[in-house]
């Protein structure tokens, strides 16, 4: 009898399977958590005090707060274009349809740098648009209202892109059924649309808030990167790298990465409860 018959063979499939995951885990430790890592033990490694004195600076609050309008504004703004666009879209059937598919795709594609670009160029004091405002005494660019303006037009395809696919899939029947039973719009969405959208919208939302918090490039073109003024935490923590302040850097950096771990366990928690519910109907 040969001897290479007898006992389990081993799959080859599951031998390149370790492999792939092996590397899978490798890559995200190095990738993901060793450079987050870093971040907290570089913070750590300053001890108490001088993390208490950075986190006391004036300039950090006042990027935190600038950081934190941006996200609060442009959160509810995203939300109601988003579905109002998404429902649009796939509710109706109209001549330019497919373009405004196309066009929400656009930040999407532009460079954020390229973005503020424009925006720096149609909004500014030199153009007609920004010498008008300017004549009443309102500011946009090198200002916080550029800031926001800026935030609203990186992340404003995420809630779109999320609940378009998702209501193409759905359908309309249940709306339509309720409007035959006499339903007015408004009930028609809160009872029927709202609740079958509202995770995603959820989702649209983790997703827009960790791209609002942490835009960068449209912000520094159209801020001006000036101190306690039009510094969000982003810029803050490269202008303070650029003066050789590490510390206070990296604390600054450590907030934008908790702010990003809390997105990331609210996003996960959304997650799973979305799979609990999808099993649920399925049972």
């Amino acid at each position: 009898m040969d001897k290479r018959t007898n006992g389990p063979r081993r799959s080859p499939a599951n031998g390149v399977q370790r492999l792939l995951l092996v590397l899978a885990l490798l890559a995200a430790g190095l990738l993901l958590v060793l450079p987050l890592t870093m971040i907290f033990a570089q913070v750590a490694a300053g001890g108490w005090a001088l993390l208490i004195e950075n986190l006391s600076a004036d300039y950090l609050h006042h990027a935190f707060g600038l950081t934190l309008l941006a996200t609060l504004v442009t959160i509810p703004v995203n939300l109601a274009f988003g579905l109002a666009f998404a429902w649009c879209v796939t509710h109706y059937r109209f001549r330019g349809r497919r373009l405004m598919l196309a066009l929400i795709d656009i930040p999407y594609a532009t460079s954020p740098v390229v973005a503020g670009l424009c925006y720096l160029l149609l909004y500014g004091a030199e153009s007609v648009v920004g010498q008008w405002f300017s004549d009443r005494d309102i500011q946009l660019m090198f200002a916080w209202p550029g800031i926001i303006m800026v935030t609203i037009f990186v992340t404003s395809p995420y809630v779109a892109r999320l609940l378009i696919p998702l209501m193409q899939t759905q359908g309309n029947e249940e709306e339509q059924a309720a409007l035959l039973l006499g339903a007015s719009g408004w009930q028609i969405f809160r009872k029927v649309s709202l609740p079958r959208i509202r995770w995603a919208l959820l989702y649209g939302v983790m997703i827009t808030n960790a791209r609002a918090v942490g835009e960068f490039g449209a912000v520094s073109v159209v801020s001006g990167a000036t101190l306690n003024q039009t510094m969000t935490l982003p810029l803050l923590v490269e202008q303070l790298n650029n003066d050789y302040k590490t510390a206070a850097a990296f604390t600054a950096a450590a907030i934008l990465a908790l702010m990003a771990v809390l997105t990331l366990i609210l996003k996960s928690w959304l997650e799973r409860r979305v799979q609990v519910r999808q099993g649920a109907r399925r049972a």
